[in-house]
């Protein structure tokens, strides 16, 4: 997203009522997360090959896109012309200042 980009228009998208007032306008559209999300999953299983994926989410607001990416994953194992074996494992970190 360039910096003088201005968004969409807020009345464009179905906003829950308890965020209308907090929100002026949509940057990026759920939409368009789903399908950069669906194309990080492609370029993970070919860049992967036949080796096996272990994923790791740190918890505290990873959970979301995490299940997400590896739901298109699964979905990319079951319907391709290769199946490759997952794990995967969460993580909790603290940062220290």
């Amino acid at each position: 997203i360039r910096d003088e980009e201005s968004g969409y228009n807020k009345n464009l998208f179905c906003i829950p009522k308890h965020y209308e007032e907090d929100l002026e306008r949509v940057f990026i559209p759920h939409g368009l997360i789903l399908d950069r999300t669906e194309r990080l999953a492609r370029d993970i299983m070919q860049d992967m090959g036949s080796h096996h994926i272990v994923a790791l989410c740190v918890l505290k607001g990873g959970y979301k896109f995490f299940a997400d990416l590896l739901d298109h994953i699964k979905a990319l194992n079951q319907n391709g012309d290769k199946s490759v074996p997952v794990t995967m494992d969460f993580v909790r970190i603290k940062s220290y200042c």
